[in-house]
């Protein structure tokens, strides 16, 4: 069918950004991990919270905490090297996140950056996750809109390549890590695998209900699935899986509802 050239057959600068990143991040090594991990009872922690406070964490608030503080423990898994091959591995856990929030009528997922992520509670992370949400506030239009709409497109596309140039640059405008999260957008389980221009990221999908043996016994358990993102070039498969595990010990042992999550 042919455009009309009215403005529904544009591509958005969000759009056209979009596709820059996932065209440059492909170039990149990475490699993904499908793994499952046993959420129930974080979950049932979650619920009781919201019995005792009122409040209902959020789940992506939780997720971010376990990685943060995961990255702290490993922090090899957020190393970047930069135009001289240089190795740059940051103190502080900067995770880039979507958040679902209403845009000119419709509900889209923006990215928002939680800093020093790896120093914060699973309630202050919440809380800020939440702010962001409710903000309807009309905003200036960032400034790799701007560009998006005014450079060609073989320079346009060279703005992804500041993790590779510059990642102190990359740190201080997109975060060391990303959480981004499909089961916003849908129900059920299942896996999505997208190329990332992040030495670690972390695709949050559905959460699906299966049966698990637990002390010999079939017993019904939420499992969430999750793909875990790594550029090869940087973090090699044995620090990888070692990651991985400890992240799922973490996710698995409620960590951060128990304390400082409730306050």
């Amino acid at each position: 069918m042919s455009g009309s050239g009215t403005d529904g057959g544009r591509v958005s600068p969000q759009q056209q950004l979009t596709a820059d990143y996932m065209r440059m991040a492909g170039r990149r090594s990475n490699v993904h991990g499908l793994v499952e991990v046993d959420v129930t009872d974080a979950r049932e922690r979650i619920r009781a919270i919201e019995a005792e406070t009122g409040t209902k964490l959020s789940f992506t608030a939780f997720v971010v905490a376990c990685l943060a503080a995961t990255v702290r423990e490993q922090p090899h898994v957020q190393r970047y090297r930069d135009w001289g091959g240089r190795v740059h591995e940051f103190e502080d856990v900067d995770v880039n996140v979507l958040v679902e929030r209403e845009t000119d009528g419709e509900r889209i997922g923006v990215p928002h950056v939680v800093r020093r992520a790896n120093r914060r509670s699973v309630r202050s992370i919440h809380e800020e996750i939440r702010r962001v949400e409710a903000d309807a506030t009309a905003h200036p239009e960032p400034g790799l809109e701007r560009l998006a709409r005014r450079l060609p497109g073989v320079l346009r596309r060279q703005i992804w390549r500041l993790p590779r140039w510059f990642p102190g640059r990359w740190k201080a405008l997109a975060g060391t890590v990303a959480v981004t999260s499909v089961g916003m957008f849908g129900t059920g389980s299942g896996w999505a695998v997208s190329p990332t221009n992040y030495t670690l990221q972390l695709t949050v999908g559905g959460i699906g209900t299966k049966p698990r043996l637990i002390d010999g016994e079939l017993r019904s358990r939420e499992l969430l699935s999750l793909t875990v993102t790594v550029d090869h070039d940087v973090v090699d498969g044995g620090a990888a899986a070692r990651f991985v595990q400890r992240l799922g010990e973490r996710l698995e042992g409620c960590h951060g509802l128990d304390t400082d999550a409730t306050q």
